[in-house]
């Protein structure tokens, strides 16, 4: 990185990091107001304390890094502009590209943090956070996934757990699975002490197991030495712990993975309850692009509030960026009404304010 690229970075992080700074506190202090008192009588560590933030936080943190990026951008640009280093810079022979592109490198980097944040930290850690807050902050309370019922419609097993053992649902108490036909009619009722899921496949301890004929009769076994195994592998079953993770946490905390996922074992989910879901995965997808899409936007505006005026740069960078929501929030009501298709709904915002951003970009290039 040259002597350029340096200064202009470190220009733009300071902002860049009061701005996020700020945002983070007017948010915990915005939740401290109703919890300080509950924390203080929990008696709360201050290591769970600053994880049940991030974890509070976890969900918004896809709106906060963009808003964070827009102010940095005017307030950098804002900067070079009023000191005339930008028309210093291009005098010098550097081109416009050169001296933004480590603006547009922190934003590309940040929407991989809030990539990271929206498929490995918050499913983890938000419905943790969740949990937590419900019991007033008292860790040893915190209410477990028990009596879940977890339906794999396209292997036709009906899983009912009584209770989760492990905190990843590898370990599951009193297990009842249901196994049927193509047709609907059941074929085996296996019922288990605790079923464990170790490399890949699902274990069963003391597990007995019904069989039923093609009517729904039950008949004898055609393997009682393997039924009679104190621990017996069945190796077809396809769940994961995930699944079971996914059936007690809240949609909007799960990762793309888990969601995708979901969809697929899941057909008969009726076509506006996917619709739905879809949307809501495909805007999760896009989610880190608008760090890049409102930064391109941003420097433009910037530059506007320092050549003319600062009132009319900063208004233009709201407007662009609340008409920019505003549009995605439009797209979300069409899509979960099944006016429009939700892959293009959640795309659709993103593609027209890039190409958007990119216009004000080159022209002021």
């Amino acid at each position: 990185m040259g002597i350029l690229s340096r200064y202009v970075f470190r220009e733009f992080l300071v902002p860049l990091f009061y701005c996020l700074v700020g945002f983070v506190a007017i948010y915990v202090l915005f939740d401290l107001f109703g919890s300080f008192s509950r924390m203080l009588e929990a008696h709360l560590g201050l290591a769970d304390a600053a994880l049940y933030f991030c974890g509070y936080l976890a969900p918004y943190f896809h709106y906060l890094a963009p808003a964070a990026l827009m102010l940095a951008t005017l307030y950098t640009m804002w900067m070079f502009c009023r000191h005339s280093e930008i028309v210093a810079m291009r005098a010098s022979g550097i081109g416009f590209f050169a001296i933004v592109r480590p603006l547009l490198l922190a934003a590309a980097a940040m929407a991989l943090v809030v990539a990271w944040v929206d498929e490995e930290f918050m499913p983890r850690w938000s419905q943790w956070a969740a949990q937590l807050k419900t019991a007033k902050f008292e860790s040893a309370t915190i209410a477990k996934a028990d009596n879940l019922v977890l339906r794999n419609s396209v292997s036709g097993r009906t899983w009912n757990v009584d209770e989760i053992l492990a905190p990843d649902c590898s370990r599951l108490g009193n297990v009842r699975v249901t196994v049927d036909r193509p047709g609907g009619a059941r074929e085996l009722t296996i019922t288990a002490d605790e079923a464990l899921y170790l490399d890949g496949e699902w274990w069963f301890a003391r597990a007995h197991v019904q069989h039923f004929d093609a009517l729904g009769s039950e008949v004898a076994t055609p393997t009682p030495e393997l039924d009679a195994l104190p621990l017996r592998c069945f190796a077809d079953f396809d769940e994961r712990p995930g699944d079971f993770l996914v059936q007690n946490r809240r949609w909007q905390y799960n990762s793309v993975r888990d969601r995708f996922r979901y969809l697929s074992t899941h057909p008969e989910l009726t076509k506006e309850r996917r619709a739905d879901l879809l949307y809501d995965t495909w805007a999760q997808i896009m989610a880190p692009f608008a760090c890049i899409v409102i930064t391109l936007f941003a420097i433009p505006a910037g530059i506007a509030s320092g050549r003319q005026s600062v009132f009319r740069g900063v208004l233009g960078a709201l407007g662009m960026y609340f008409a920019f929501y505003g549009l995605d929030i439009g797209c979300m009501v069409a899509a979960k009404n099944a006016w429009v298709p939700p892959v293009a709904a959640a795309v659709a915002p993103h593609v027209l304010f890039f190409i958007f951003g990119v216009h004000l970009f080159v022209r002021h290039r």
